[in-house]
C-alpha cells in the first residue's frame, strides 16, 4: 500500500468521526444506531492511519473505542 495514500486517510477519518459524533447525539434512535456503526468505520480508518504512522497509542485507543462502539450498538434499540 502506498504510504502517501495512507497519509491522506487521516482527513476522511476525521470527517467520519465528526459525522459519527453528530449521529450519536441525535434524538432519533435510528440515527444514533447508525452513529455507532459510523464510529466503527472511523475506528478502522484511524487504525489504518495510526498503524502506518507507528502511532501505537492512537491504535490502542481506537481498539478500545471500537469495543465501546460495539457495546453501544448492541444496546441500542432498533
Amino acid at each position: 500500500m502506498n504510504m502517501e495514500w495512507l497519509d491522506l486517510v487521516q482527513w476522511p477519518a476525521m470527517v467520519v468521526t465528526v459525522l459519527a459524533s453528530w449521529l450519536v447525539a441525535s434524538e432519533d434512535k435510528r440515527r444514533r444506531n447508525w452513529g455507532f456503526w459510523v464510529f466503527l468505520l472511523s475506528n478502522a480508518l484511524w487504525i489504518a492511519w495510526g498503524s502506518q504512522a507507528a502511532a501505537w497509542a492512537l491504535v490502542s485507543l481506537q481498539v478500545a473505542l471500537a469495543a465501546m462502539n460495539i457495546r453501544g450498538a448492541a444496546k441500542t434499540d432498533d
